[in-house]
């Protein structure tokens, strides 16, 4: 039985590895295409650097939830929740600037689509 939970902990120490290694990966992608972007001047820049932070914490947070698995005193499992209370913290604070900027894209492309719209004629019939 103590193999078995040796082979079980080895493994999810392996796959927090895994996950945060994967979460610093995609941040640092996300945040050089947003540098290129930038010097771009490309208007979704903003945006698509939410999305690679947001997709980032998911990562991280999924290797802090394996991490409580693992942890055997009390005070470890507090820190841990701390963590992840964070990084969820954090996670929706992203996603609300994501849907905010996402909102005022919207926005300015119904601007600029209603301006691009023939406008009837006024005037009246001179009969």
């Amino acid at each position: 039985m103590e193999t078995l939970h040796h082979i079980m902990s080895l493994f999810i120490q392996f796959s927090i590895i895994f996950l945060e290694l994967t979460g610093v990966v995609v941040l640092l992608t996300g945040a050089i295409k947003a540098i290129i972007s930038y010097i771009k001047h490309d208007p979704h820049t903003r945006l698509n650097l939410c999305k690679a932070m947001a997709m980032a914490l998911e990562f991280k947070l999924g290797g802090e939830i394996l991490r409580t698995v693992i942890v055997r005193e009390f005070s470890e499992i507090v820190l841990v929740g701390c963590i992840i209370v964070l990084r969820a913290g954090l996670t929706f604070l992203i996603h609300w600037a994501i849907n905010a900027e996402e909102a005022e894209e919207n926005e300015q492309y119904e601007k600029q689509a209603d301006l691009k719209q023939p406008q009837p004629a006024q005037g009246g019939n001179d009969e």
